[in-house]
């Protein structure tokens, strides 16, 4: 028998996960209703994944389910907010009930890590893609914004880049990568890890923050252009995978770590005074504070040294419309 969008909902999203206590009425009502703390303010964050574009037809249904809430979560990381209730929207061909569990799981997995309720959404049939809404809160006047960053200021990254593009690029050209090195790839582009508890500990820290979605250099050029300012960057200094390490040489390396983007890390900027709290915080939630490089006084103008010389490279990250599809 053919399960419609009700049973759907019903079976796979209502009654299942968290339930937090600042949630007054969750999925199946037309609108949730959710308690905000006093004293804050509300972040909201908005993604779609479509197949074909931000993943492949073939991903496993558990991977997409982790995949399209921790972009979301990231995001609100990268604000410094603690995540707290979703919105899907998912699109469907058709519905194969091993595949929606496997999905579901998916979410709900990341979803209980993180202490986040799925609270409502919708459902309908066309092609395959995920809309997520995610909300979380920030203590009034503490998010980390993209236009704080001062000249003087310290750059730093919260873990290795370029994995999910190795991984991505892998599989479209064929790239030899010794077996246990693509499974560590395949994990960190399929189970992206968001820097929850490294956003939260940055407020009062760090004087801007992005995740890093669309590339290393087009995520800090958002940074630059925000705070009108321009960096020096250390390519040197970039952390890379010992999987990557092993993959490519240097010059192979660097479209993935500074073009590349799908790592969710979070860059961020921290003012000289500051500076050296930073490990001893962020050590206590297994992040290491690296630093590659700092802001100088310009617009937006990136600098990339390589032993001290600077290093010429052409760069652009990614952004949608860019190229055309047809």
């Amino acid at each position: 028998m053919c399960m419609k969008e009700f049973e759907l909902i019903n079976r796979y999203f209502k009654g299942r996960g968290i339930t937090r206590r600042d949630v007054n009425l969750g999925i199946g009502d037309d609108c949730a209703l959710v308690t905000v703390p006093q004293n804050c303010q509300l972040a909201i964050t908005t993604d779609t994944l479509v197949a074909g574009v931000h993943f492949f037809d073939d991903i496993e249904p558990r991977a997409l389910g982790h995949r399209a809430l921790a972009v979301n979560l990231s995001d609100l990381a990268a604000m410094g907010a603690e995540p707290t209730w979703v919105s899907i929207a998912l699109t469907l061909p058709s519905i194969d009930q091993q595949w929606i569990e496997e999905l579901t799981d998916g979410m709900h997995e990341i979803a209980e890590y993180f202490n986040v309720q799925i609270i409502g959404g919708d459902t309908t049939q066309g092609p395959l893609s995920i809309t997520i809404c995610a909300k979380g809160t920030v203590p009034e006047g503490t998010a980390l914004c993209r236009n704080g960053a001062k000249v003087g200021d310290w750059i730093f990254v919260t873990g290795p880049l370029g994995d999910a593009g190795l991984a991505i690029e892998s599989r479209k050209q064929g790239l030899t990568i010794e077996p246990e090195h693509l499974k560590h790839i395949k994990k960190r582009l399929n189970f992206p890890t968001p820097r929850v508890a490294a956003g939260q500990v940055l407020r009062g820290l760090a004087s801007s923050a992005i995740d890093i979605s669309d590339g290393l250099l087009a995520d800090l050029g958002h940074i630059l252009n925000m705070s009108q300012v321009s960096a020096t960057v250390n390519i040197e200094s970039i952390p890379t995978s010992d999987a990557m390490k092993a993959s490519l040489d240097f010059e192979q390396q660097l479209p993935f770590i500074l073009n590349y983007g799908d790592d969710y890390e979070l860059l961020y900027t921290v003012p000289d005074s500051n500076k050296s709290m930073l490990d001893v915080k962020l050590r206590q939630y297994g992040v290491e504070a690296i630093c590659i490089g700092q802001i100088k006084s310009g617009e937006g103008q990136i600098d990339l040294l390589h032993k001290g010389e600077k290093f010429t490279f052409k760069h652009q990250g990614f952004e949608h419309f860019s190229k055309d599809l047809s």
